[in-house]
């Protein structure tokens, strides 16, 4: 007998439970019946077209994403605007939406660990504590073997899938690194976290002129971390495979397939 929608949303309540979002965010059931029984589960960062396209021709029972199609308050979900045409075409086609965002962010294997996991980091700690022990936004931990900050930057360019704006660090290439702060999506709300401040590198996307430009000048006025940002898609998309493994184990026989679509925003860059 399938697992039914309502059954698969626990299980994943438990794994990335609902209680670790941060105040401002929306994770959780978006649409679908609770009773629908779900045999597939497909898993991308975002609900987008191309995505909504994949898991609809794959014959997917409900597109898992990391990003809240509803995330901002909306009016309307008539057809002529995105949401809801998006929305229609997948109670049309009876595949559910669910979402685990900064919930799935602060737990254990979560979207920062996974990072931190794949570069190797040692005695890893979050940035910011959650109430449960252990969890909380971002990660921070040491290298097993010193490096440099170019070498740093080019070992996270071969670990992340290829995106147009690839790795854009500010710091002195040969900077000698051991202590790593990062933060998978936007996190230059950390840039002034005494964790953030005491490491070598901290990496993360979406970092604005003004928030990089005031920590690399604060930072020469005082010490504080090179800086590295990347394609935000990209560093989030590393936790789908862990998430989709998690899904599997808890969910005997349920098929659970990644997109491996980029669905970053950007497409190319032209530089001098």
């Amino acid at each position: 007998m399938p697992f039914s929608l309502a059954d698969v949303t626990r299980v994943a309540h438990t794994l990335w439970p609902l209680d670790g979002a941060e105040d401002w965010d929306s994770p959780g059931l978006i649409s679908g019946d609770p009773s629908q029984p779900i045999r597939t589960i497909h898993l991308a960062v975002d609900a987008v077209a191309l995505t909504v396209d994949e898991a609809i021709a794959s014959g997917s029972d409900l597109l898992l994403t990391h990003h809240p199609l509803l995330l901002r308050g909306i009016t309307s979900v008539a057809e002529d605007r995105y949401k809801g045409a998006l929305l229609s075409r997948l109670i049309r086609a009876e595949c559910a939406l669910l979402a685990a965002h900064t919930n799935a962010d602060v737990v254990a294997d979560g979207v920062s660990d996974i990072i931190a996991t794949r570069l190797g980091l040692l005695d890893t700690a979050p940035i910011t504590n959650s109430a449960a022990p252990g969890t909380g936004i971002g990660r921070v931990g040491r290298l097993a073997h010193s490096t440099t900050l170019g070498h740093l930057a080019h070992t996270l360019l071969a670990l992340l899938p290829a995106t147009a704006s690839g790795v854009r660090v500010a710091g002195d290439y040969s900077t000698p690194v051991t202590t790593v702060a990062l933060c998978g999506g936007a996190g230059d709300s950390l840039l002034r976290q005494p964790k953030v401040r005491m490491a070598d590198v901290f990496i993360t996307s979406d970092l604005r002129h003004h928030p990089a430009s005031e920590a690399r000048e604060q930072a020469l006025c005082s010490g504080g971390p090179a800086l590295m940002d990347v394609s935000h898609w990209a560093s989030e998309w590393l936790w789908l495979e862990p998430a989709a493994a998690q899904l599997r184990e808890a969910l005997p026989g349920m098929m659970v397939t990644v997109s491996e679509l980029n669905t970053d925003p950007w497409d190319f860059a032209v530089v001098h």
